[in-house]
């Protein structure tokens, strides 16, 4: 019984009300989404609606972050759209099972945690993105497919009610927090706004307008592939992006709640759950997914911090899929794009605005990179990548930099170089200019207790120098080396020769 009420956090802490009342509104916001991206994709509806409801259901009882809603996301089906044009949405259901089985292991071996080494212009620059891609979404729900097929923006009276009906329900959500707090505003303006539009009689778009909803169970069901060695080359190139596409938007959305909640979510818990989600997608007819930044947001700002509204989202979906479709589907599409509206601007890192005149210039480089990778590519996963990818570079030319040598020779002539700063592959020609064999005494010592031998890079350095003071039938010794540094010199002994002195066990000076 304990394990059960930890699994689900039910306890004295939790709001129930505004539990019930967030997962409403996140299931009312996942909808259009999850039906969109399918339709995109070539798929049918219930395929987005199918991967809304079982990802959100794995990932809220078994996910490493109450108050995370994960779903049928784009990011991760976008990229999976060539596979199935090519080989077929069965194709489609063993990459998403591959993928998951994937996720999995990265949650098992604990490789989650390498989300910390994402610098923060880089989240600045994922999330000004991703507001900028939510905002353009809705801007799109002003376009309708005239009698011959073209799609064109909105005109006269329709474009008026639909832009009337957005600006009232961004109005309500903003100014309805203001006299209370008690139910999500984003919750009373869809509800208002359908209200208003179902009592008057205004024609304007529904979300019958984007697809049909209704449908059954999910039933099991096993990919029609053939299993071979040619199937698993299609099928992995493609998991293997998807997996890392979907943990990298899972674990930033992570990370965001956790800044958002002031708490800890486990990352190799999510990154567990989010396999085995997808898994349980790809055997149920789901096309995946991943974590959903917009929804997590009308999560929190419903008030949810804990499990049971990911798990009320994703029982609404699966009840409006079996009997609620008739009704959902007249919902104005207004309503929700104001919503959604909101949660792009809330979404956007106004703060990095104000402060950019205070922030190193190569932050700005790599946050506004990030930005426009997202927006121009939709690939959060790759703008990531180049973001931490910069970032990384931006840092090794920094430190390469900063290496230092103090030159003091002692009473017996033995002359030393004390290092200050990483010694790696960005900094070695810095540290071997700093070096003169051909004046330097019989005896020169370069002292590492201020500094690191950190790579190959550098142990090749270490040779290569140690070889130019052989030249004059000079010796060179290393002091202060530390144990890893010892150990990776050790371990480089069979490609080359690290100093040529008496030490039998390391080739290094015996610290005093």
């Amino acid at each position: 019984m304990k394990n059960t009420i930890a699994l689900f956090d039910f306890s004295k802490k939790i709001n129930y009300k505004n539990e019930l009342l967030a997962g409403l509104t996140v299931a009312m916001t996942m909808i259009p989404e999850s039906l969109s991206f399918a339709i995109l994709a070539g798929l049918s509806p219930l395929t987005g609606l199918y991967a809304a409801f079982m990802m959100g259901l794995v990932t809220a009882v078994f996910g490493g972050r109450p108050g995370m809603v994960s779903g049928g996301a784009g990011a991760t089906i976008v990229v999976l759209i060539a596979l199935i044009k090519s080989h077929g949405v069965d194709y489609l259901f063993a990459t998403v099972i591959l993928a998951g089985i994937l996720q999995a292991m990265v949650g098992v071996f604990k490789w989650g945690k390498f989300v910390r080494l994402i610098p923060q212009p880089v989240m600045y620059g994922f999330l000004n993105g991703l507001a900028v891609i939510i905002f353009m979404a809705q801007v799109e729900q002003f376009k309708i497919a005239g009698a011959d097929g073209v799609t064109g923006w909105l005109q006269g009276a329709p474009l008026y009610i639909m832009s009337g009906l957005v600006a009232l329900t961004v109005a309500i959500v903003y100014f309805f927090p203001k006299l209370t707090k008690a139910v999500p505003a984003s919750l009373v303006a869809i509800v208002l706004i359908f209200a208003i539009v179902s009592g008057l009689g205004i024609p304007t778009k529904t979300v019958a307008d984007i697809a049909s909803i209704s449908g059954s169970l999910p039933r099991f069901h096993f990919p029609q592939i053939p299993f071979s060695l040619e199937t698993f080359q299609v099928i992995f190139p493609y998991a293997l992006i998807m997996a890392g596409v979907g943990l990298i938007e899972s674990l930033l959305t992570l990370s965001m709640v956790d800044e958002i909640t002031n708490s800890k979510g486990n990352a190799n818990k999510e990154s567990v759950a989010q396999g085995l989600a997808n898994i349980t997608n790809g055997f149920f007819g789901g096309m995946g997914g991943c974590a959903m930044v917009a929804q997590t947001l009308v999560n929190l700002n419903a008030g949810s911090r804990a499990r049971l509204s990911g798990i009320i989202a994703s029982f609404t979906i699966l009840i409006i899929i079996l009997v609620g479709a008739p009704f959902i589907e007249k919902i104005p599409m207004a309503a929700l794009v104001g919503v959604m509206m909101v949660v792009a601007i809330s979404t956007f890192q106004w703060v990095s605005i104000s402060i950019i005149n205070k922030m190193p210039k190569s932050d700005i480089f790599v946050g506004m990179t990030v930005a426009l990778v997202t927006i121009v590519l939709h690939n959060l996963a790759l703008a990531v990548l180049v973001g931490v990818v910069i970032s990384a570079l931006v840092f090794a030319w920094d430190n390469a930099k900063r290496i230092r040598a103090r030159k003091h020779t002692d009473e017996n002539g033995i002359k030393y170089y004390e290092i200050f700063g990483p010694l790696f592959f960005g900094s070695v020609t810095a540290f071997t200019d700093k070096f003169d064999p051909l004046n330097d005494p019989e005896q020169t010592v370069i002292d590492f207790k201020e500094s690191r031998i950190v790579d190959m890079s550098a142990i090749d350095a270490l040779d290569k120098l140690s070889k130019r003071y052989a030249q004059y039938d000079k010796k060179l010794h290393l002091k202060h080396l530390s144990e890893d540094c010892r150990k990776m010199l050790k371990n480089a002994e069979v490609v080359i020769e690290v100093n040529i002195q008496e030490d039998p066990t390391y080739k290094v000076m015996p610290e005093k």
